[in-house]
């Protein structure tokens, strides 16, 4: 009962903020967000690492197809339901603050898309995961189609069918998987813990992986699919962006660990090397793409594509270690682009709305308070030693280097071109000269209210990181263990069970 409270009370205050007087909205829509974020607080405080589903709720939905309402808590969607709500109330605060054209239209899809992603991440059944999926798309069209700038509609266009197609291709490999796996006689079904325990060909494995994996890596965005985020990042609206650059991206990358591991073994160790390929192709390519750009979203743009190329060498590492640096890579990545998006938001107020590095710069002096916490984000980012990100990419290196030393070596350049393109991005949004529109002034309240807690959300992180992995450990290593097994020809593989 309370994950579904917590999957739908935003929706419910997206509701309330459609319906109600326009002044209401934003604070009913914060509300609503608070509310999520502290019950997911106190899943974090009743969290028992030694256990495994927690607060499972389990009903039939559609029988006549083996479709269940199901949802629980484990090791491995705990921090990215904690990580939703934080961010959705950074997001929802920073909206509140500024004025919108038909608000309670805006807070309606705001809320609607917080529904959206914490029911993906909840989920317990493959037909429910692709339910809400589908529905993040709906939210995330009209917020940058009907409050986006530019060439809004052309970026809606290209987002939507990039998304679209993906999502049709995991509905279809969806259906498959759960027909296929069905024994003659048997019942169909769904259920992610039951799949674990049936079996598909190695055939079957393969296409319906290569589905799954066009449709998760378009979400994320890896190279090569990664064809709408320019455009997207450039139209959507700040606060929107930071939703989309941080949460949404991770979706599809919690898949691969929740989804396609534990139940395509054989198609993961058989595609390996193709998706190790695929990570360090995208961590080589956004980061020479983020040191090129003067458009400040982009810059922080190719570097999630860079980003997110570490998260999938992680967890195609098929190495407990890996897969442990990639669950916390996820919410680094996220905590500290959510900063830096905030920072982005804070310039360019002083530099008459240009987001342009070249038209920013020189207020570092004048603004200690916002040049101060903007470093922290920066060394963050670029993985400084004591860092979250810095504790992140170390376990995912060291499970790549265990059995991929190859794709390891080559990953590794991704953190010396990071400090660069980072160290770039700071010193010409906030040294040098200073720009000919700029207004050098200290951060404001409600910005200072918006960045703080996430800037103590990434130092707490580096500072005391086992908060995460002693939780997400057991989760991890079980999500990874049969593909690993298939990988290494283990005889231990017909044991693989999944996490209870």
């Amino acid at each position: 009962m309370l994950l579904t409270i917590l999957t739908f009370l935003p929706f419910a205050a997206g509701l309330l903020a459609g319906l109600l007087p326009r002044a209401f909205a934003r604070w009913i829509m914060l509300a609503g967000a608070l509310g999520a974020l502290g019950i997911a607080i106190s899943l974090l405080v009743d969290f028992d690492s030694a256990g495994g589903l927690q607060h499972v709720v389990d009903e039939s939905w559609i029988s006549e197809l083996g479709i269940s309402y199901s949802l629980a808590i484990d090791g491995l969607n705990l921090f990215m339901v904690l990580m939703t709500t934080l961010l959705w109330v950074v997001a929802t605060g920073w909206s509140a603050g500024h004025k919108w054209d038909r608000p309670n239209l805006f807070y309606f899809h705001m809320g609607l898309a917080e529904t959206a992603v914490l029911g993906a991440f909840l989920a317990q059944d493959v037909a429910l995961f692709v339910v809400f999926f589908d529905l993040m798309l709906v939210p995330f069209y009209f917020l940058i189609g009907g409050w986006g700038r530019g060439e809004r509609v052309a970026a809606t266009t290209k987002f939507v069918i990039y998304t679209l197609v993906g999502s049709l291709l995991m509905l279809a490999a969806a259906v498959a998987m759960g027909v296929l796996s069905t024994p003659e006689g048997g019942e169909l079904t769904f259920s992610i813990a039951e799949l674990t325990t049936l079996s598909l060909s190695e055939g079957e494995q393969e296409w319906i992986f290569l589905l799954f994996a066009l449709a998760f890596l378009v979400k994320a965005p890896a190279f090569p699919l990664h064809g709408w985020m320019p455009d997207t990042y450039r139209a959507a609206p700040l606060p929107v962006l930071l939703l989309l650059a941080t949460v949404l991206s991770k979706v599809g990358v919690y898949a691969f660990l929740k989804i396609v591991l534990p139940i395509l073994p054989d198609a993961s160790a058989r595609f390996q090397d193709l998706m190790l390929v695929i990570a360090v192709v995208s961590i080589l390519y956004g980061s020479v793409l983020a040191f090129s750009q003067d458009d400040a979203r982009l810059v922080l743009g190719y570097s999630s594509v860079a980003q997110l190329g570490f998260i999938v060498l992680g967890i195609f590492a098929l190495e407990p270690k890996g897969a442990q640096g990639a669950v916390f890579q996820m919410l680094n990545h996220a905590i500290v682009t959510a900063a830096l998006f905030v920072v982005i938001g804070v310039l360019a107020a002083r530099a008459r709305g240009s987001e342009k590095l070249s038209d920013m710069g020189g207020i570092a002096s004048r603004a200690p308070v916002l040049a101060a916490l903007a470093l922290i984000a920066t060394l963050a980012a670029l993985a400084m030693p004591g860092s979250g990100n810095f504790v992140g990419e170390f376990l995912i290196l060291f499970g790549t280097f265990e059995d991929q030393f190859v794709f390891g070596l080559v990953a590794s350049v991704g953190i010396a071109l990071a400090a660069v393109y980072m160290i770039r991005f700071f010193q010409r949004a906030l040294h040098n000269r200073v720009g000919a529109e700029v207004e050098s002034r200290e951060i404001g309240r409600l910005d200072f209210t918006v960045l703080a807690p996430l800037i103590a959300v990434v130092i707490a992180l580096g500072v005391y990181p086992q908060l995460v992995l002693e939780r997400t450990d057991r989760a991890t290593v079980a999500q990874v263990k049969a593909a690993r097994d298939v990988a290494t020809g283990s005889d231990a593989a017909e044991a693989a069970q999944p996490p209870q």
